[in-house]
């Protein structure tokens, strides 16, 4: 049988969802024009005014927000309640420009936690379980939101942080850990020391993995599962609007359930801003509908993904989102090609590498110009300088298959490229594009 943490609300149907929806968003929407002077400006420009929001299905009508709204309101500009009813703030890990501050009452992180509580128990878990939450603490949103979530289940809950791999190992094994909380390429990492300390993995106690943070591909779901004996589960959120537990996968892993009941999906042309229908790919556009501190309207996330509304065979019935295929505005585009990081991790694991790379793009003579370093096992790294080239040559061949252009590949020793403990780097663009 499934179990759900909240199921009258997991398992609510259609019209009951929207109930809930239209009657949070109608209140919302005159709670941000009443206290955020900002955004009753942009309504105020659109000549939308809260009476004219009745239900869902006038929530076109309200401006959208972006990421540079949200610079330009730092620190309190986007704040809608009294600063004293804030207990908590947390910020984006962002290097650009100034750092994203979001704001919560009390009230706003339970159901935070409750978001997250609902995403463990849809990996298998239990007030039985010990859950090691390797993500990062402090401002970062992934060490609270899966340690308050574990909370709440009544989890045993070892709050490591990220970094430290000797003590992660020690604890996961001497605490018979079950359920592992931290970013996918870090639990690569985990897995590869494990391995190298002679463990194999029937060894640990561990039957599910919560990872995200970052983009990570089915190939290195597969990789992952196999390398800890688990099943990995992904989670998906942004600090905008309030951290991982906005999405969930379940027991089919065949996309992430929303929390309808707390934000609001959309997906957007991004060129247009157009609404567009169900099934169709585009940008990710999320409202807060409960939010009481920092509660975004039709928040622009530059995600690109697509929305299902199918029957799920775990019988939750709020809609899912897939991955996200890579995003609107950090996608690579090289010499007029559309490039994600993704497909070329891919390629990677398909063609029997691992997924430690870095891209390098660079522009010369007016052309841009793509390396891909790619880190070898110890088993396939090679003296013989013709069999390293022959191994390029085919790499780089099965990459043009996917990406449309043919890239230089670099095949570096094992070991040479540095290892995340929080999100990953892969992509160092040294063109001048701004």
């Amino acid at each position: 049988m499934p179990q759900y943490y909240q199921p009258e609300i997991e398992t609510a149907s259609r019209d009951e969802i929207v109930k809930i929806q239209n009657e949070k968003l109608v209140k919302q929407v005159r709670h941000v024009y009443d206290n955020v002077a900002y955004y009753r400006d942009l309504m105020d420009k659109k000549g939308v005014k809260p009476e004219d929001i009745q239900s869902i299905d006038d929530i076109h009508k309200l401006p959208f927000l972006k990421k540079d709204d949200l610079r330009e309101c730092y620190p309190y500009g986007l704040l809608a309640t009294d600063l004293k009813n804030c207990v908590r703030i947390q910020s984006t890990s962002g290097t650009t420009g100034k750092r994203v501050v979001a704001f919560y009452t009390q009230h706003d992180i339970d159901l935070w936690e409750e978001c997250c509580a609902r995403a463990i128990v849809a990996a298998g878990g239990t007030n039985e379980d010990v859950v090691q939450v390797c993500y990062g603490y402090g401002l970062f949103t992934g060490g609270p939101g899966l340690n308050g979530g574990s909370h709440k289940v009544g989890c045993l809950t070892l709050p490591m942080s990220s970094g430290n791999t000797e003590r992660q190992i020690q604890f996961m094994m001497d605490l018979n850990a079950t359920i592992l909380c931290c970013t996918p390429s870090y639990a690569a990492f985990i897995a590869e020391s494990l391995k190298e300390r002679g463990y194999n993995p029937g060894d640990n106690k561990l039957k599910a993995g919560i990872f995200g943070a970052e983009p990570w591909t089915e190939e290195m779901r597969h990789s992952i599962e196999e390398g800890l004996g688990i099943k990995a589960y992904d989670i998906y959120g942004l600090t905008e609007t309030s951290g991982p537990g906005v999405a969930f996968e379940c027991s089919e892993q065949s996309g992430m359930h929303i929390n309808e009941d707390h934000f609001y999906a959309e997906i957007i042309n991004p060129d247009t801003g157009e609404v567009l229908p169900e099934g169709e790919k585009g940008e990710l556009v999320f409202t807060a509908l409960d939010k009481e501190a920092f509660p975004l309207l039709r928040y622009r996330t530059r995600d690109i993904c697509v929305l299902t509304r199918g029957k799920c065979s775990c019988g939750r019935t709020h809609v899912k989102m897939c991955k996200p295929m890579g995003r609107s505005d950090d996608m690579l585009i090289i010499r007029g090609v559309n490039v994600f990081p993704s497909q070329i991790e891919t390629v990677l694991l398909n063609e029997g590498y691992s997924p430690n790379y870095m891209i390098y793009v660079d522009r010369k003579n007016n052309t841009d110009t793509l390396d891909i370093d790619v880190e070898l096992s110890p088993d396939r790294f090679s003296d013989n300088v013709a069999d390293m080239q022959e191994m390029e040559k085919k790499l780089a061949a099965a990459m043009r298959t996917m990406l449309g252009i043919g890239p230089k590949i670099h095949l570096v020793p094992p070991k040479t490229i540095q290892r995340s403990e929080g999100k990953a780097v892969r992509v160092v663009d040294n063109r001048k594009l701004h």
